[in-house]
This record gives C-alpha cells, sequence and structure tokens, in this order.
C-alpha cells in the first residue's frame, strides 16, 4: 500500500484569486467554487497557499469557511490538504473553520427546531 492511494487536485490559491493579496471575499469565492467542484466529485484536493502574500479571515470565510454549509466536515477534513501556509495564516485558517464549524451546525439546529414548531413545510 501506498502512502498516497489517489491523486490530489492541485489548486494554487493565489493563481485562481488571480493575485497574491488574498483580501476580498468574491476572490475567496473562485477558489471555494475549484474546492466544491472537485469534492462534489469525491475528488481529494492539496490546497497551495505558495505565493500568497496577505490572507484575511473575509477569503477564507468565502473560500473555506461556507463549504461548510454544503459538505459534511468528516468529508472535507478527509480530502482537503492545506499545503504552503505560513503558521499565522493556518492560526487564522483554523479559526475559520472552527466558526464556520459552529455557525453551521448552529444555522441547522435552529431550521430544524423552526421546522418542527411550524409542523414541517406543507406540499402545496
Amino acid at each position: 500500500m501506498g502512502i498516497l492511494t489517489e491523486e490530489r487536485v492541485k489548486i494554487n490559491v493565489s493563481e485562481t484569486a488571480g493575485e497574491n493579496c488574498c483580501v476580498a471575499a468574491r476572490d475567496g469565492q473562485k477558489v471555494y467554487n475549484k474546492i466544491a467542484a472537485a469534492l462534489c466529485e469525491n475528488k481529494k484536493i492539496e490546497l497551495s497557499f505558495a505565493e500568497t502574500a496577505e490572507l484575511t479571515p473575509a477569503f477564507l470565510n468565502s473560500a473555506i469557511g461556507q463549504l461548510y454549509g454544503c459538505f459534511p466536515a468528516e468529508q472535507i477534513e478527509s480530502s482537503l490538504l492545506f499545503t504552503d501556509i505560513s503558521d499565522e495564516d493556518e492560526v487564522i485558517l483554523k479559526r475559520v473553520i472552527e466558526r464556520a464549524k459552529t455557525y453551521f451546525e448552529h444555522a441547522y439546529t435552529c431550521r430544524k427546531a423552526l421546522k418542527d414548531v411550524l409542523g414541517g413545510e406543507e406540499d402545496a
């Protein structure tokens, strides 16, 4: 058995965003779109932060955080590998991921409670 049993799709953050200062949410959306497409195909992804000069929570929320609203955390965490990220940026990334997991878990619980209170959705 090899260590890497399947090839990973490599996504370069600054290349995908179109610049090395990854600060805008709209640029994060470009990265999200590529990751989401690969996850939909059950592919493994290597997300490279090589040559990324600046990284903000807004960019990471858009690129990574919103994945947790669409895919199970287990799938994201087993499929997504982060490379070439500085220690400072990794701290920001971990914070964004934890907040996203908490937010989407809470949002799901709220939607479920509201649905239970309202008696579910009626068929028209």
